[in-house]
Order: structure tokens, then sequence, then C-alpha cells
């Protein structure tokens, strides 16, 4: 009725045998039930789990695709490992950067053309620099800011430098020379303003007339406000050119005078102002190691088919082409005034083949000018040196006694 390992399981107490109760009975036949049934599951469980041998006979493909990373993964590896033998990989991601690098350097080459080709923040502080710091190499040359608005409105600076009269009872003097500088695409107007006063006191000692020079700060310069680009620039030289006309008389003698870039701003005022035949009229035209357009800047600079730079002048938005300029002023129908072109033998810059279609140019439309080389001058010292400052200053005597 009961099994006898359950009985063993009750204590004989003396020489009475105790008998289990009911409520005993009951537990025990519990318990064993659940013993029973959790041996069971244990022993399926054991049955039921593969071994090891079992799961290298079911499927390897599927155990070698669980232990190691497989090849056919979403994502550009699928393409390249599935397309491309695994040796070519390498030089075809080598490849993508260089090329993705390229692409990257067109971009922000045109995007940001204006911050590569206009630098008034070079040198550090530029904008900061003032007409005092500069006053005792400038002397006896006095010289002012004067603030007017672009045609646009933006405000720009204009320095305005002239010698005064030391004698009182002086007569007025005959002939009124007004040179108006556009500098470079770097730094500020007053370091610019000891060379300028140099120029300035070769004429004050060799001629009869009052002569002042008046340099443009392009907007964004100095202390301009604005950004730079072509289009902001054209009109702040044309606002310059009507403040002179405002402020002297119509029958001084106007020289423009341009360095490096400042040559292709200058060349290009000239010919609007000739085509719009305003006073006072220009009587000559100074261009400082000049170039022919920033197109063939780019052509000249980088001759290499590989750089990305020569293919990106359809993406320009400031072209300075003196070339087309001089072509405008020669077809102005107007009296044409002479020019100078300034080159620096040693200019590092500027290739010489730009001044040499320059000359060409002249050549062909008939214009009258003259050619001036600064032997072993760079790129910024062509007035620097005596020699520099000295051919400025006999081509505006020239050009005030014509």
């Amino acid at each position: 009725m009961y099994q006898t390992g359950n009985l063993a399981s009750y204590a004989v107490r003396g020489s009475r045998l105790r008998f289990p109760t009911q409520t005993t009975l009951k537990t025990s036949l519990r318990n064993n039930k659940l013993y029973m049934y959790s041996s069971h599951c244990r022993s399926t469980y054991i049955q039921q789990r593969p071994s090891y041998l079992q799961l290298r006979q079911w499927n390897p493909v599927l155990r070698s695709g669980l232990l190691r990373s497989s090849a056919t993964r979403v994502g550009k590896r699928t393409f390249l490992s599935e397309s491309l033998p695994q040796v070519l990989i390498p030089p075809v991601i080598f490849t993508g950067l260089l090329v993705a690098l390229w692409t990257y350097k067109c971009l922000m080459t045109v995007v940001f053309q204006e911050k590569i080709i206009y630098m008034p923040y070079m040198p550090p502080f530029a904008r900061s620099e003032k007409i005092e710091d500069y006053a005792a190499s400038c002397s006896p040359v006095e010289w002012r800011e004067e603030r007017i608005r672009s045609i646009d409105g933006t405000k720009i600076s204009l320095c305005v430098g002239s010698i005064p009269n030391a004698r009182q009872g002086l007569p007025d003097v005959e002939k009124e020379m007004v040179i108006c500088y556009f500098q470079g695409n770097g730094s500020s107007s007053p370091p610019r303003l000891p060379l300028l006063s140099h120029v300035l006191k070769l004429l004050d000692a060799s001629s009869s007339g009052k002569c002042t020079i008046i340099a443009l700060s392009y907007r964004g310069y100095w202390t301009s406000s604005g950004k730079a680009s072509q289009k902001g620039i054209e009109l702040d030289a044309q606002a310059m050119l009507k403040w002179v006309a405002d402020k002297f008389s119509s029958d001084a003698q106007l020289i423009l005078w341009g360095q490096s870039i400042g040559a292709g701003i200058a060349s290009t005022a000239a010919a609007h102002h000739a085509t719009q035949d305003c006073t006072p009229r220009i009587a000559g035209l100074i261009m400082e190691t000049p170039f022919t357009s920033i197109k063939s800047m780019l052509l000249a600079l980088y001759p290499q088919k590989w750089l990305p730079y020569r293919y990106l002048y359809p993406f320009l938005r400031n072209h300075w082409d003196s070339g087309a300029a001089l072509s405008q002023i020669a077809g102005s129908g107007t009296d044409r005034f002479e020019f100078l072109l300034m080159s620096a033998t040693r200019d590092e810059v500027v290739p010489p083949e730009e001044i040499e279609e320059l000359d060409r140019i002249c050549k062909a439309l008939g214009l009258r000018y003259e050619r001036k080389n600064i032997l072993g001058a760079l790129h910024t010292e062509a007035t620097s040196r005596r020699e520099g400052q000295q051919g400025v200053a006999e081509f505006v005597r020239k050009v005030a006694n014509r």
C-alpha cells in the first residue's frame, strides 16, 4: 500500500512503532510527486540539449555564420566585397578619398573666393592701424582720414595727404594735381603712407603745383565697413572720384595709381570714368606690378592640369580684367591719357608674362604708354625703392606739364 522507502522515514522510539497520521501521509505523497516531476523535467532537458558534435553535424554553415562575421552585410562594404577582389579595395578607397578632397577644395574655393582674394586682416591687427603711428615717417606730409559713403551707402575711409605751405603769403599755385591710390589686396592704408609721402615730397621739391594724394580703403579694409567684393569696390572707387570732383577744381590733373590688384581696380575705375565723361578728366594711369586678370593669374600660377584652380574661372565673381578695361578706355572716344607700366624683375607673385601681355595690349590698342622695370625688386618693393619712387614722380610731372 505504501512504499517501504517512505516507511523508513518514520522514527521508532523505544519498542513502540509509530504509524504516520493522515496529514503526514498526504504531505509525503505530495512531496514525492513533486520530486518525481522535477526529476522527469531534468532528465528531459538533459536528453534534449544538443552536444557539440550534434551542432557540427546539424548545420556547419550556420554555425560558421554565428562564429564569424558574414561578408554579405548591408552597405558599401557589401558592394566592395562582392564586386572587387580584396587586393583592390584599399586603392579604391584611397582614390575615392582623393577625389572627395579635390571636390571639397573646389567647392570651398568657389564659395569663399572673396576671403582668398581680399585679405584685409593680414597681417594681424591691420585694421586697427592708425595714421598717428606713421606720422613721424611721413613728415612734412600731413595725413588725415575722411569718411564718405559709397554709392550704395556703405561707409568707407580715405587717407588724404598733402604738404602744407610753410611760408605765408605764397601766391596761389598754378597747377593742382590729385593722385588717387588703390592699394593691393593685403593690409591697410596707414602702413603705405610713408611710401606715398616719399613720392609726394619728390613732387613737391620739383614742381610748382600743389599735389594731393588720396588713398582709398576698400570696403572691409581698415576702418571701412562692409565686405570686400568686386561689385562693391567698383562702387567705392566711383564714390572716391565723385568726392574728388566735389572737393577739387575741374581743371585738376587727375592720376590714378594702382598696385597689384589695385592696378586692376584703377584701370576699371578709369574705364568707367572715361565712358561717363566726368570731370576732372583722368590724365594718367600708373599700373604697378599689374596682372591681366584673375583668370590669367589662375592659369599662370597653377599650370598643372590636375590642380582644381585652373578649372574654376567660370565660377569667378571677381575678374579685375585690366585688358578689357584698357580696350574700353581706347574705345571710349575721349582723349587718350598716358600709361605707366611698372614691373619688379624679381616679382614672386605675378609672373613676367602678365605685364608682357599688358604691354602687347597697349601696343595693339595704340595707347601712349611707357615701361619701367625695377631691377631686383620683389612684388611689393617696386615703389619702396628710390628708383621706383623717382619713376612715379617723373611720370606725374610729365603728365602735369603736358
